[in-house]
């Protein structure tokens, strides 16, 4: 057992604080661990150091509890604990752990000053829904096909090759995913997160043709009416998908700015030639002009003020609740410019003003904490943390890597703390808000699908951890039916609804059930803190906590046994979820598993000392 802290309110006073204030913050020191002898917190005001005393607030259940204060005079407030034990020795306590050595400034506990998230980010649960493959309505066989579509039956099978790749057209819309709402309440779920609505050239949609109406093909602007509409008449919270990075090439203010150099929107894109031939696009692809974000009309048509696309589609008679941005880490980024955060501070504001309960969620491939720092994006849409973490500790060994960005050739492999430490080393750099509503993804749109690669037993690994860990939960749709996929178009496929009621397929809708009621059933886990009390190469415990209750986790790949020391945890585990079993052994607990499993038992909350 090591020292611990995290930005919980377990040990933080004040979960959202404001310019000027001071706020409480705790550390626990494990006696088995030894005495501390004094503990400061080291603060960085101005990017100063500072340290201030922390006081003992005396013992609990095996714990030393100290408390210091730090003064909010930043907007993003850096802090880490020095603790001197009576050894003489001396340890920093950080967001990545517990060096004998001083450590980077990147890595300390933040407090942001920032207008924090919407409450209910933290205890949600993302669906996400690629429009085109989730329902049909009969209403759907009546509109005109698009242009540019290769038909296509429910059940066929997806294409992954040329021509048809990202133009095949199932004809999903938006009245076939209301048609289905039923099962989405049935699994638990509490935010859907569509991928984009408005016209394109492509099933994906990522081209658009236009920001200011839903593509008729998915039934209109009347249509999305309607959804958000049920969604909300059953708690669900829904956003939308914009790309702020670019548009497509078919989009109006492109076409009104294509060889011609004084037009309006001319300013929008990165023209290369005098004659508005050529131009900067998304990695080069010739459909996604890239958009220039120095020009102040296109700020204004697109991200700021009431009268833009991010304002209006949050408003009535829409009422979205958020926004996911699409290429967030390559927004307003060009060689030598860089108007990233001019972007993600635009859209914060105009979202705050418009309704400030609503979440913003930016897209970033590889490490995004430079990014995240509470002055736009809420939490990221990023495969670092999570993702690729999981793939290489839950997929069978020579597994194919198509998405991992690496030249790999195979998904690597590593065992269980390997993948803590990547998990660590990456959440290290976020403030614990950002943390809470960043996206804990198993797949998406853009990957293959998990259970395509992974080791039998895995899902239900896979998936209870992405529950129970600080961030969203998220099930990108068809997951909970079994389905595969071997890149992101194979990973597109129709929702075979036809299936549910088949044994294999029942059962994983009810396990995906399970783990999200787990999750929206105990506070611990949304918001709560999250300590690691076993690393091992198959067996991973972990502990959620808060004041009210504990849950005691135990995440396997392969059977093992695991004797938790006394003062790991406190008091008599009550099963509320799996298969391990659990015993009571000298003072401490000890984890059997049989093999792949994922388990949660009930814990009593945490006491800390006035």
């Amino acid at each position: 057992m090591l020292p611990h802290h995290d930005g919980s309110p377990l040990y933080v006073s004040d979960q959202a604080p404001r310019p000027g204030d001071t706020v409480r913050v705790r550390v626990r020191v494990p006696e088995a661990w030894g005495a501390a002898a004094s503990v400061h917190v080291r603060s960085t005001p101005d990017r100063e150091p500072r340290f201030h005393e922390a006081r003992p607030l005396g013992a609990s259940d095996g714990w030393q509890w100290w408390e210091a204060e730090v003064e909010i005079l930043n907007p993003a407030n850096g802090y880490r604990f020095l603790i001197s034990r009576a050894d003489g020795s001396h340890w920093w306590l950080n967001a990545a752990g517990l060096f004998p050595f001083e450590t980077l400034d990147a890595e300390d506990f933040t407090l942001l000053s920032y207008p924090a998230p919407p409450e209910w980010a933290a205890a949600t649960v993302m669906y996400q829904i690629f429009p085109d493959r989730f329902g049909r309505s009969p209403a759907a066989a009546l509109r005109e096909t698009p242009a540019w579509a290769v038909p296509a039956a429910w059940g066929d099978p997806v294409a992954t090759g040329q021509p048809a790749r990202s133009h095949q057209f199932y004809g999903g819309d938006l009245d076939g995913i209301v048609a289905h709402l039923d099962h989405l309440e049935r699994l638990g779920v509490t935010l859907l997160y569509l991928t984009p609505v408005f016209p394109a050239g492509s099933s994906h949609r990522y081209d658009a043709e236009s920001f200011d109406r839903v593509d008729p093909a998915l039934g209109g602007d009347a249509a999305l009416v309607r959804l958000v509409e049920a969604a909300h008449a059953r708690g669900f919270k829904v956003i939308g998908d914009l790309t702020s990075n670019h548009s497509g090439n078919r989009h109006e203010w492109f076409r009104a700015a294509l060889h011609t150099p004084d037009a309006a929107e001319s300013a929008f894109y990165y023209w290369l030639d005098e004659q508005n031939e050529r131009y900067a696009s998304w990695l080069d692809v010739p459909e996604l002009p890239k958009f220039n974000w120095s020009s102040t009309e296109l700020r204004r048509r697109f991200i700021d003020g009431p009268g833009s696309v991010v304002a209006r589609w949050l408003r009535a008679p829409f009422h979205l609740d958020g926004w996911r941005i699409d290429v967030a880490n390559m927004t307003g980024r060009l060689q030598g410019e860089d108007l990233n955060a001019l972007v993600r501070q635009t859209i914060r504001r105009t979202m705050i003003a418009e309704n400030p309960n609503t979440i913003l969620l930016g897209e970033s491939t590889n490490d995004a904490s430079a990014d995240f720092q509470g002055d736009g994006w809420h939490g990221a849409m990023t495969y670092t943390t999570f993702t690729r973490p999981v793939w290489s500790w839950l997929s069978k060994p020579g597994s194919p890597s198509s998405f991992f960005g690496l030249p790999y050739g195979t998904i690597p492999q590593t065992d269980g703390r390997e993948f803590v430490d990547a998990h660590l080393r990456f959440t290290a750099g976020y403030p614990w808000r950002t943390r809470l509503a960043t996206m804990n993804a198993l797949d998406t749109h853009d990957t293959p699908r998990f259970r395509t690669h992974a080791i039998d037993g895995g899902v239900p690994v896979a998936f209870g951890l992405s529950a129970t860990l600080p961030g969203i939960p998220v099930v990108f749709a068809g997951d909970e039916f079994g389905l595969i996929g071997i890149d992101g178009e194979g990973s597109r496929t129709p929702m075979p609804w036809d299936t549910a009621d088949e044994p294999e397929v029942a059962a994983t809708i009810d396990l995906y059930a399970a783990l999200i009621h787990l999750r929206t059933a105990h506070a611990a886990l949304n918001g709560g803190g999250m300590r690691w009390v076993h690393v091992g190469a198959d067996v991973l415990v972990y502990v959620r906590e808060c004041a009210e209750e504990s849950v005691l986790l135990v995440a396997a790949r392969a059977a093992g046994a695991v004797t938790l020391p006394a003062g790991a945890v406190v008091g008599e585990p009550t099963r509320l979820l799996g298969d391990a079993a659990v015993s009571m052994v000298g003072g401490g607990i000890r984890v059997e598993t049989a093999g792949p499993s994922f388990t949660a038992w009930a814990l009593p909350g945490v006491d800390v000392p006035d």
